[in-house]
């Protein structure tokens, strides 16, 4: 399989934990952001400072309510964990997805169960590439 690079890195750990409570609680003001934070507790400047990069990276956006930013996620969920996995194939296995997963089965993180769940994905997925190719 083919590198997929990215032009940015995927987010850090302190990246990740706020864009999951905006992720979680929608468009929130720094404050907020820092109260409802998990783990341990963070100054009030840090989580400003680290909403201000992400803003900076495109990943959030801020809009001015009251005397308040309110900072909300441009970046989903989604988005943000495909980047994440392709940056690990990337960086651990030379852009292959087939280390990854023999990796995977040779550490028995996957065992009988998951793999059996993992066939039935690709089944699926194969399945409906053939009814999108063919419904033409």
């Amino acid at each position: 399989m083919e590198s997929n690079r990215n032009p940015q890195p995927p987010l850090t750990r302190l990246e990740l934990r706020i864009m999951q409570v905006l992720w979680q609680n929608g468009p929130s003001t720094v404050q907020a952001v820092q109260h409802k934070l998990p783990g341990e507790s963070l100054a009030y400047t840090t989580v400003q400072t680290m909403l201000n990069v992400l803003e900076r990276k495109g990943k959030v956006k801020r809009k001015l309510v009251g005397k308040a930013y309110e900072y909300r996620p441009v970046l989903s969920r989604e988005r943000a964990l495909r980047e994440a996995a392709g940056d690990l194939v990337d960086r651990f296995f030379g852009g292959s997805v087939d280390a990854l997963l023999m990796s995977l089965v040779k550490n028995r993180q996957l065992d009988a169960v998951k793999l059996a769940k993992l066939k039935r994905l690709i089944e699926e997925h194969e399945r409906s590439r053939e009814d999108k190719d063919g419904g033409d």
